[in-house]
């Protein structure tokens, strides 16, 4: 029976990924809305969502949703939710919040009411008048919108894009849930070449062979509600060996992964030693202008330099005309590339089969999309 529920946070544009990464983990009973996937589910769904989920920023725990036109509403509304079921009577617990649209605009006073309610709460079940906060962490969420007071308790602590591999990075990195979506949105399977030929410290290419491997991306890390008593150890470990045994290490993957910067390709090697899949990438640092292309019904998704991250406009404008003249060739090839470039159609020559509006970081960007033939059946 399903007695929680739980929001997935989603960038925007990439609700519909987050979505069906959800339904995949056997959850169906959800909403979707701007910027996050709503389910209800179990109990051991904290620790399976945190683990699998690619796309999705954070796993939110859903404490109770209820109207707020005033602070006793807000104060009211909050002391009302079981708290105690959740946080520890030792429990380390700091609010954050965000307000949009609503008559309690300001959010540090917000803030401030919900605190002092779950202390409240906090007195009631525990009968003390003072908690030592040396224990778990609870972030706790009041969002406010349209006068809408949602509160939630932040399941993941540091956001899902942190999966523990990167330890080096590059100038202008794309973020490891972003690079995910980007491979679930497009045609590649692990039976494809997949190529990266702008690879930086290696992100798209390493969040490839993991979706090829069948690695669920949070096994290299941490979370917040690992120390929580009501979620408890044995369901984390469980989740745990479950995903260990889920890995398929036999599977053969080939991705390339190629960058002009020498320095930016040893830190992908390393990154890639760092999450286990060394063996299923071949990076080598050559300029675009060497890339090979022989192969048919490969694949290229890449997050190419644009003006806003590396190199003047006229480098870049060369550049995606250089890109789309190469790739060009061969009408086997899928391309699908990430910029902030508004003409990046008339450079590259061709209108892309389709375009969507995502956000790398807060730089609002473009996703094109140009597919290749399809492989025969069978092949």
């Amino acid at each position: 029976m399903s007695n929680i529920e739980l929001i997935a946070t989603a960038t925007f544009g990439l609700e519909a990924v987050v979505k069906r990464e959800v339904v995949n983990l056997g959850y169906t009973d959800l909403v979707t809305e701007d910027g996050k996937v709503t389910f209800f589910a179990d109990l051991d769904a904290i620790p399976k969502a945190n683990l699998w989920l690619r796309s999705a920023d954070r796993v939110l725990l859903k404490m109770g949703e209820f109207k707020a036109l005033s602070f006793e509403d807000l104060f009211e509304g909050t002391k009302a939710l079981p708290w105690d079921d959740w946080i520890t009577e030792d429990g380390k617990f700091t609010v954050t919040g965000k307000s949009i649209k609503s008559k309690l605009f300001s959010v540090p006073d917000c803030q401030a009411i919900v605190k002092k309610a779950v202390v409240e709460r906090m007195k009631q079940r525990y009968k003390k008048d003072w908690f030592n906060e040396t224990g778990p962490e609870f972030t706790i969420q009041v969002s406010l919108l349209k006068d809408i007071a949602t509160l939630t308790i932040d399941t993941s602590g540091t956001g899902l894009h942190k999966r523990g591999y990167r330890h080096h990075s590059v100038e202008a990195p794309i973020k490891e849930t972003l690079a995910a979506a980007l491979v679930n949105l497009s045609f590649w399977n692990r039976e494809r070449l997949l190529v990266d030929p702008f690879c930086g410290s290696g992100t798209i290419p390493i969040e490839a062979a993991m979706v090829g491997r069948n690695i669920a991306p949070g096994l290299g890390r941490s979370f917040a509600s690992e120390y929580w008593p009501k979620v408890g150890k044995d369901l984390w470990k469980q989740a745990r060996v479950e995903a260990l045994k889920s890995i398929d290490q036999d599977a053969r993957i080939r991705i390339r992964g190629s960058d002009i910067n020498s320095k930016a390709v040893e830190t992908a090697r390393q990154n890639a030693v760092n999450c286990g899949v060394d063996d299923c990438i071949e990076f080598r640092a050559i300029p675009f202008s060497q890339l090979e292309i022989a192969e048919d019904y490969g694949i290229v998704i890449t997050n190419p330099p644009y003006g806003e991250r590396l190199g003047s406009p006229q480098q870049v404008h060369t550049l995606y005309r250089d890109m789309g003249k190469k790739l060009s060739h061969n009408n086997t090839w899928s391309v699908y590339v990430l910029t902030s470039e508004e003409d990046f159609e008339a450079l590259f020559g061709r209108k892309a089969d389709r375009k969507r509006k995502l956000y790398n970081g807060r730089i609002k960007v473009d996703y094109y999309q140009y597919h290749g033939q399809r492989p025969p059946r069978g092949d």
